[in-house]
């Protein structure tokens, strides 16, 4: 996975930076404009747009640590392609793809004449240094979804040809997302640490000024490839609002945009603000690692996926937005297999009985980690005690969460959020591959791995790709001990002065927004 962790919305376990990534409290910067000034669109509004949403851990897509960063790096940033509403890859800095019939071979042609906000030559020889920095950098957290690729080979101006180690008809969409964010070499190739704070990307805007935990200003980048669809000329990123401040920051004018807990949607309704409830790709999970007591045993695992009443944890998490789940891929989603929501329905007594099929004739202690104790955690713990579990809540700082769970590896149930990722196979690794962040107990059935190579080898416009998806889908759900819980919609509600925001799945964009 690239380590792409995502914070959660109000009121919900989340993480922060991975192994301490910091750039020093109340660090402030004035970055200058480069590439001649900003010019705004016939017709284009001139106000502001102000998100309420997050700030990322670094503006370096290489060792950005957070999944949730993906939202704002994608206004900084472009990619070869980008993902449309329903998470399909689309053209972008390529216009086109095609592959060799062994599908180890895929080459994208390139727009002609396209530049870096800097003003620098955007061409295949640029594309082919950036998509090698995040192979190869020592520091790069995107590196383990790109060791696939053997060789990066520019081989005109406009032609760029990956040669893979095997068949993957997923790499367009992989290279949408984070993973595939290209990164102007002028600059890291002179200062690859200013990164963190200095994006230099060709995305369709660019950083004014930063100050950490604060504010990011933005302003229209006039050499972005789609830069007639950006109507906005002035962003600005603020850190995620307080549930209990939130529509009053909106009203006021603080915000014109931010994301909302479930939990405030009547609220923002009744203060006249529109709220649209965007179905996303992120799911609360209970990480669980097989390693540690009292998991080891398969029955206990299998016996908190029937403990679980996850209807009660939605109504908790998020008022009744969103929906119960079995599986990490949402209902519209190709990947979404109706039928696995039959699966592990609320029944403590069948969970008691497996316990006793493990010999455990009491109760079973375990301590239940999460970063954020109230709300989702008791409710859990109440729910686990019906059903023969005696949970203790341990709360951890947010901030070594990622440390401790799933690099130490020292906690044996958590819970947590999953981002959904811009390839399928992408999110299977993150979640169950041997080397998985969010897979602590790190083993990975056979048959698993055999149904992600028929994925991968299985072109996404085949009309096989759906079944094929699906019965890997299923593969995990039934062989892997983590326990999904329920959907997490993207709820943002805005002013009158901002228009409808698009529903993408995956990654928000604002193609096409104004504010009047």
């Amino acid at each position: 996975m690239s380590l792409l962790r995502t914070p959660s919305p109000p009121g919900a376990p989340g993480r922060r930076a991975f192994l301490g990534l910091s750039l020093g409290a109340g660090a402030a910067l004035g970055l200058s404009a480069c590439g001649g000034q900003a010019t705004t669109a016939p017709g284009a509004a001139a106000t502001a747009l102000k998100w309420g949403w997050q700030l990322p851990t670094s503006w370096d897509p290489v060792t950005s640590s957070a999944g949730w960063d993906v939202h704002v790096l994608s206004l900084v940033y472009a990619g070869l392609t980008k993902l449309d509403e329903k998470g399909d890859p689309r053209p972008a800095l390529a216009t086109a793809w095609t592959y060799s019939a062994d599908g180890r071979t895929v080459t994208f042609t390139l727009r002609p004449g396209q530049r870096f906000s800097d003003g620098t030559a955007l061409d295949a020889r640029a594309v082919k240094k950036s998509i090698e920095r995040g192979r190869d950098h020592p520091k790069s957290l995107v590196a383990s979804q790109l060791t696939g690729v053997e060789d990066v080979v520019a081989v005109d101006t406009h032609t760029l040809r990956l040669h893979l180690a095997a068949p993957d008809f997923q790499i367009p969409a992989l290279l949408a997302g984070k993973t595939g964010m290209i990164v102007n070499p002028r600059a890291f190739e002179a200062d690859a640490g200013a990164l963190a704070t200095r994006p230099a990307g060709a995305g369709p805007y660019r950083l004014l000024s930063y100050v950490q935990n604060s504010k990011a200003v933005l302003r229209r980048n006039p050499l972005y490839w789609d830069r007639a669809h950006i109507r906005v000329r002035d962003f600005e990123v603020y850190p995620l609002p307080e549930p209990s401040t939130v529509v009053a920051a909106l009203t006021s004018g603080q915000y014109n945009v931010a994301q909302i807990p479930g939990s405030q949607v009547e609220a923002a309704e009744a203060a006249g603000l529109k709220v649209q409830v965007i179905p996303s790709m992120v799911v609360a999970v209970l990480d669980v690692h097989t390693g540690r007591e009292p998991f080891t045993d398969p029955d206990v695992a299998l016996a908190l996926k029937y403990a679980v009443d996850r209807e009660a944890l939605l109504r908790t998490a998020s008022f009744g937005h969103g929906a119960a789940t079995r599986q990490f891929f949402p209902k519209g989603y190709v990947g979404h297999d109706e039928a696995l929501e039959d699966l592990f329905p609320h029944d403590p007594a069948k969970a008691r009985a497996l316990l006793r099929t493990s010999g455990h004739s009491g109760e079973i202690r375990l301590k239940l980690s999460t970063a954020t104790p109230q709300g989702v955690p008791e409710v859990l713990q109440a729910q686990l005690a019906k059903a023969g579990f005696r949970a203790t809540i341990d709360t951890i700082p947010q901030a070594r969460a990622t440390e401790l769970v799933y690099v130490q590896r020292s906690k044996a149930l958590y819970v947590d959020q999953f981002a959904g990722r811009d390839s399928a196979t992408q999110a299977f690794q993150v979640l169950f591959g041997e080397q998985g962040l969010m897979n602590p107990g790190r083993t990975s059935p056979p048959e698993l791995a055999a149904a992600l190579r028929a994925v991968s080898r299985t072109p996404l416009d085949s009309p096989d790709y759906p079944a094929v998806l699906k019965k890997a889908t299923g593969v995990a759900v039934r062989t892997m001990p983590n326990v999904f819980l329920y959907t997490v919609p993207r709820i943002l509600a805005r002013n009158a002065q901002v228009s409808e925001i698009p529903s993408y799945t995956v990654v928000q964009r604002f193609e096409g927004v104004t504010v009047s």
